[in-house]
């Protein structure tokens, strides 16, 4: 399990003219709190367990984890008092299952790649690694002083023509945390990245990923500029967009309240698979992603499933489509990363398929569950209104809505 503490308890003082009362990782940026670029980013690295470090407002975050985010597999625990950064890391390393975990502000978004970050933590087995972010002319932060990967120290700031920042995210030896003598109330930065920095504890994976720190306007509202889609234009997709679709109520009839079992309880909605030659013109990839529960309820097998798909994939392909794959989620825990709205699926896809661009993708569903997958991952969306002629727009997890995925294609 990969985990991660996400501080996210700051009062937002400097952003609260543009963000009156609320904590700062709760502050809206393209259309949803902050926290929800945060966490899908670290989901795409691979992070599967949160533990959210809480304090001012905690009951607004709570509330938004439970109504965005219930089927994600999180805790969250709460200061009683401040505690600085430290006594927040400590507190929600109490529930830390692990030996080693990721640390991040909910503040703060910086687009790590986490393999990198452990890379240089298994080479060097450090109390932590820092993610730095190479900086030119600035001067809100400071300068990590390094040699190699070693951190030699941390210079005040200034101005500075440029150097390294440190970005506010760590890779943490759990154990040898807990064995620091520290209060129960510090700051993480103060007492211990500076004096570790001289014991020579600490070390560096340098990563030039997005970043942008939230905590002055200036920023918060590029922030909104940067981390908003474009509007969906059909115009504009070309083989180089993937096409993500459900099954059950999108491709073939669906049985509410059941499943299909065998290939010949299969049945094509209006049109297929004869519209899949167009599809197939028109997207690099198409990729099925479907929940399928009835396997982990053992109603059926995996060798049923797999029947009941050749004989969709067989059909698409004597007209002329193609399916890519087909990813099914099969557990039965809501919390499971790969079942939908979690966007496991998706991330396993791109693992798979490297050339697969989330910003030039399209999830088409039938449930909210899908367009919400479709969110988290970062694709545009389609709501088709087989099974839920009820959904309308505007809708903030919906792009487009069609009554079919033919009609879709037509529009293409």
């Amino acid at each position: 399990m990969k985990e991660c503490i996400i501080l996210a308890g700051g009062l937002g003082t400097r952003l609260r003219e543009a963000v009156p009362d609320l904590p700062k990782c709760m502050a809206p940026v393209a259309g949803r709190p902050f926290l929800y670029h945060v966490i899908n980013h670290l989901r795409a690295q691979g992070i599967s367990h949160f533990i959210f470090s809480l304090g001012y407002k905690h009951e607004l975050v709570e509330q938004y984890l439970q109504s965005s985010f219930s089927t994600m597999d999180y805790i969250t625990v709460v200061e009683e008092e401040p505690l600085g950064t430290g006594g927040a890391i400590a507190l929600a390393l109490t529930k830390v299952q692990g030996d080693r975990v990721l640390v991040t502000n909910g503040d703060t978004l910086f687009k790590i790649n986490l393999t990198g970050l452990e890379k240089v933590f298994e080479e060097s087995q450090p109390l932590a690694t820092l993610a730095l972010k190479p900086m030119e002319n600035f001067d809100r932060y400071g300068v990590v002083e390094t040699n190699g990967h070693r951190i030699n120290g941390f210079s005040e700031k200034q101005h500075y023509d440029k150097g390294l920042i440190n970005g506010g995210t760590y890779l943490l030896d759990v154990n040898r945390f807990r064995e620091l003598d520290l209060p129960a109330k510090f700051s993480f930065e103060t007492s211990v990245l500076e004096t570790e920095a001289a014991n020579g504890t600490l070390t560096a994976s340098i990563q030039d990923g997005y970043f942008i720190d939230i905590g002055i306007p200036g920023d918060f509202a590029k922030a909104g500029t940067d981390l908003a889609l474009p509007p969906l234009d059909l115009k504009k997709i070309d083989k180089s967009w993937t096409l993500f679709l459900d099954r059950d109520g999108v491709v073939n009839v669906d049985h509410p309240g059941s499943y299909i079992f065998k290939p010949e309880e299969f049945e094509f909605l209006e049109g297929a698979p004869a519209f899949f030659k167009g599809l197939t013109a028109r997207f690099g990839r198409i990729i099925i992603a479907t929940n399928q529960r009835g396997v982990g309820r053992k109603l059926m097998t995996d060798d049923d499933l797999a029947l009941v798909n050749k004989k969709m994939t067989d059909a698409i392909s004597d007209a002329g489509g193609e399916i890519l794959d087909i990813y099914a989620a099969t557990a039965l825990r809501d919390n499971d990363k790969y079942r939908k709205p979690n966007p496991g699926m998706a991330y396993k896809a791109k693992q798979d398929y490297p050339e697969i661009d989330f910003s030039r993708s399209i999830m088409v569903g039938n449930n909210i569950t899908d367009m919400e997958f479709g969110r988290n991952a970062g694709m545009y969306t389609v709501f088709v209104t087989t099974t839920s002629p009820e959904v309308t727009l505007p809708h903030p997890d919906i792009d487009l809505l069609y009554p079919t995925l033919r009609d879709f294609a037509k529009a293409l």
